[in-house]
């Protein structure tokens, strides 16, 4: 049996079936082979399992908005994320999602946003403290984890969690290196039970304790400290007036732990990783930091004025997507494209494929950031480009995501350039987030005052 990736049939690459499946849970980007990049729509059957891989705007459009409530969250997701984040947003499905959406939309309000960054910056501002005596090159990714986690403690539970770093990383790692089940890679009936890996399970009872505890905390405190948890707690359903319960809160919590940093963590890793090899888009970037900063520290006012820092973070997500790929599976039979999608199907939108779609951006290779000029977004279809996803089902926590990655961002290229180490190899891998396989190791090289303030804006960004 082989798996096949077609456009056509003649010109069809194949795996045979066991490599495939070797393939996609080592790496997900390894069955992408270079004729799919170009391909509007990808078939693959895989024994019990009919899957496509949509490549075009149009039909990511269908997919995700025009015909949206025809598809549910995929079961490779659900099956690997769905006992750790139970029924919350990412998992969730039909009234239940779209009750708690409402609920948890005011808390995410862009005027609550702008609360926050101020604490933001500060934790950029401590980390950046123990960088000063650095020498030897050291992992940029960790750091990076590291340092969201911290933001995320901070700003969803007024909490230093610094002690607990450690434990989290490891947390993390075993639930982000979760691999899809080959039960449901072949297509078995979601009926059969799934095993369940040793680690996964005490890794999930180790996050439950964690924030079982952090919610105690705060319902024996009382008192609303205007971050994100007193956010959850006081937030009503306009409709019904009901609040959260405390299993609602507690997925919905997990939910923002674990998405809230992973994915401003790889987007800032692979952020510095290309401005090291562009030094133009680098000086620009300066440039803009110094105009609207000088020597002090971002403000949420300046989120908005940091546009060239805002291009390229969107260029960096365009080539390395934090949340590489999202799955839906086809409730009804449809048709897409002229192809036949049976009921059950598993529909792939891999975000990685359609930002290097030679057919939809000019030298897809190529790190640019004026392709995010205001006129180049206007003349480009709105599902070219989608590193939160798109839809009704967008990511509620896009827009502080970017905040955040704007201050951080701002906050380090003020005071140093990073510096690629040589002899370190980077390599994306695909699992459920896109991380650099080995890290990216960085040297520091520190930066003079500013002394641009008052130099026009950069190409692009006005």
């Amino acid at each position: 049996m082989a798996v096949t990736a077609v456009k056509s049939p003649q010109a069809a690459p194949r795996f045979g079936l066991f490599e495939f499946l070797r393939r996609v849970r080592e790496d997900q980007l390894s069955v992408l082979t270079d004729e799919m990049f170009a391909q509007d729509i990808a078939y693959a059957r895989i024994l019990f399992l009919h899957s496509f891989i949509i490549n075009k705007p149009e039909y990511i459009e269908h997919v995700l908005l025009g015909n949206q409530r025809n598809y549910r969250k995929g079961n490779f997701l659900r099956r690997m994320l769905g006992p750790l984040l139970g029924d919350g947003l990412l998992i969730s499905e039909g009234d239940f999602w779209r009750r708690q959406r409402r609920i948890a939309a005011p808390a995410f309000h862009a005027r609550r946003i702008g609360d926050l960054v101020t604490a933001m910056t500060s934790c950029t501002q401590a980390r950046l403290a123990g960088w000063c005596t650095r020498q030897a090159p050291f992992d940029l990714a960790a750091e990076m984890f590291e340092l969201t986690l911290d933001i995320v403690g901070r700003t969803m539970f007024s909490t230093d969690v610094t002690a607990e770093i450690a434990t989290l990383r490891r947390l993390t790692e075993v639930v982000v290196a979760v691999r899809p089940g080959l039960l449901d890679l072949l297509g078995f009936p979601q009926w059969l039970p799934r095993p369940q890996a040793a680690d996964y399970r005490r890794a999930i009872t180790a996050f439950e304790a964690l924030v079982a505890r952090l919610l105690a905390e705060r319902r024996a405190d009382g008192r609303d400290r205007g971050d994100l948890l007193s956010m959850l707690l006081a937030a009503r359903d306009p409709e019904t007036g009901e609040g959260m319960s405390d299993k609602q809160l507690r997925d919905e919590i997990l939910t923002i732990l674990l998405a809230g940093h992973e994915t401003v963590a790889n987007a800032l890793t692979w952020t510095f990783f290309l401005l090291a090899q562009h030094p133009e888009v680098e000086a620009k970037l300066h440039n803009e930091i110094d105009r609207v900063l000088g020597a002090r520290a971002p403000a949420s006012a300046d989120v908005a004025e940091l546009r060239w820092t805002g291009m390229v973070l969107d260029e960096a997500m365009r080539l390395y997507p934090p949340a590489h790929s999202l799955s839906r599976t086809a409730i009804a039979e449809d048709h897409i494209g002229g192809m036949r999608v049976p009921a059950g199907a598993n529909v792939t939108i891999s975000m990685y494929l359609t930002h290097r779609n030679p057919n939809l951006w000019a030298d897809p290779e190529r790190f640019d950031p004026d392709r995010f000029a205001p006129q180049a977004i206007a003349d480009r279809h709105r599902f070219a480009y989608l590193p939160f996803g798109g839809g009704p089902r967008i990511c509620i926590g896009n827009s502080l995501a970017v905040a955040e990655a704007k201050a951080i961002l701002a906050t380090i290229a003020q005071r140093y350039r990073l510096r690629l180490a040589p002899g370190h190899p980077v390599e994306p891998i695909g699992r459920i987030t896109l991380r650099p396989k080995s890290g990216v190791w960085v040297t520091l090289e520190p930066r003079s005052a500013p002394a641009t303030i008052g130099a026009p804006v950069p190409s692009g960004a006005s």
